[in-house]
């Protein structure tokens, strides 16, 4: 789960760690009083979405009196970004956060994620600061430095040591970076983060580190341990079916493609995709019902499918080992008969009850094709696709 800057400011002031002062808002007259408590004489208009490059897009002002926070906070709030994170559609700004201004006097970049080749939590820094890090790391990889934290160890004095280094600190910024990487790294684990993101971090005139961005995310499994921050969730920065999707608790990521998928198992849903593509044609969506998936799940995965307006086809391909054939033939069924499925469909199951799973489906009368193998039903639904076309 994904949240806004603000609110990613709000939960790193919790641990200590110096951020720029600044109030959401949620209109214009919400915006202009925000800046007249923060007071002068320098404020940031943003626009608060869940997509880096606002800045390129227009998303964030440096103003220097209430006239143009006003004048800013009309243009932006309501307006569509569009960045290299959101696509072509972009997103609607509803929300805005009125910073006090920054005098900025060193740019730099800080991250932490989870390594999963070290099965720890990894430090990424650059010297080179607010510019996208993809772009650095492909142009100038060497101005990347990444350092793995012991879990057992914590923050020690010579991860900080290290980061200072690789950010040509000195002395004194460096006494500074100690608490501040300190208090980063207990809200990373303690609230359960995917990634932290601060781009940039700076160094200001009055020689203070300062968080001036933060991106955050959180790992889904784990909100049942943290009402306080499920609750900061914005849904309408998400995708419909994917929200749809969770209630369920479906593994759903909507693509570009046209073949809509419905698969169990992360690998074998990674593979079905690879061989559609492999025959010509795009995924419509990621979808992994999992091992467990009842015949309301299987209804429901199948229902989320089908509302994308892009499907044209969709391919179930299932292996049934703790989740058996019978059961999902069975949602198939009694969703293709609630939806009054008019694009093709093509069903590969093996396993567990495949048999019987075979038998319900073709019993149902229903125009379904079935399939022997992954091979052959990426055959048939593809070559099904381009017929109907």
């Amino acid at each position: 789960m994904n949240i806004h800057e603000y609110q990613g400011k709000d939960v790193l002031r919790g641990f200590g760690v110096p951020v720029a002062k600044g109030i959401p808002a949620f209109s214009v007259d919400e915006a202009v009083k925000a800046a007249t408590t923060l007071g002068g004489p320098v404020w940031v208009v943003k626009a608060q979405i869940h997509a880096g490059g606002r800045g390129k897009a227009g998303g964030v002002k440096v103003v220097k009196s209430i006239d143009d926070v006003k004048k800013e906070a009309t243009r932006i709030l309501g307006s569509t970004l569009v960045t290299h994170q959101t696509g072509p559609k972009g997103k609607q700004v509803n929300r805005l956060y009125v910073e006090e201004g920054s005098a900025i006097d060193r740019e730099f970049y800080l991250s932490m994620l989870v390594d999963r080749g070290t099965a720890r939590i990894a430090i990424v820094v650059s010297t080179e600061g607010g510019m996208d890090i993809e772009k650095v790391a492909h142009d100038t990889p060497d101005k990347i430095v990444t350092i793995s934290i012991d879990p057992t160890a914590n923050i020690c004095p010579h991860h900080v040591r290290r980061v200072s280094k690789a950010l040509g600190l000195d002395a004194d910024l460096q006494k500074q970076m100690g608490p501040m990487l300190t208090g980063l790294y207990r809200a990373f684990t303690e609230t359960d983060m995917s990634l932290l993101e601060i781009n940039p971090l700076v160094v200001t005139k009055d020689r203070k580190l300062l968080c001036l961005d933060a991106k955050v995310g959180f790992d889904d499994n784990a909100l049942f341990r943290h009402p306080e921050i499920a609750k900061l969730r914005d849904e309408t920065e998400e995708d419909e079916k994917e929200i749809e999707a969770s209630k369920y608790d479906l593994n759903y990521v909507a693509l570009d493609g046209s073949i809509g998928c419905m698969v169990n198992g992360a690998g074998l849903a990674m593979a079905t995709m690879d061989i559609i593509k492999l025959y010509g044609m795009e995924p419509a969506n990621f979808l992994d019902v999992g091992g467990s998936a009842s015949k309301e799940k299987v209804a429901a995965a199948f229902n989320i499918i089908t509302s994308d307006p892009k499907v044209k086809g969709i391919l179930v391909n299932i292996f049934g080992g703790i989740m058996k054939c019978d059961v999902i033939a069975e949602g198939v069924v009694a969703a293709v008969k609630e939806t009054g499925l008019k694009v093709p469909l093509v069903v590969r199951l093996e396993g567990t009850n495949v048999a019987l799973g075979k038998k319900i489906i073709a019993e149902s009368k229903l125009n379904v094709v079935s399939a022997d193998d992954l091979d052959d039903a990426a055959q048939k639904i593809v070559a099904a696709v381009k017929k109907a076309a």
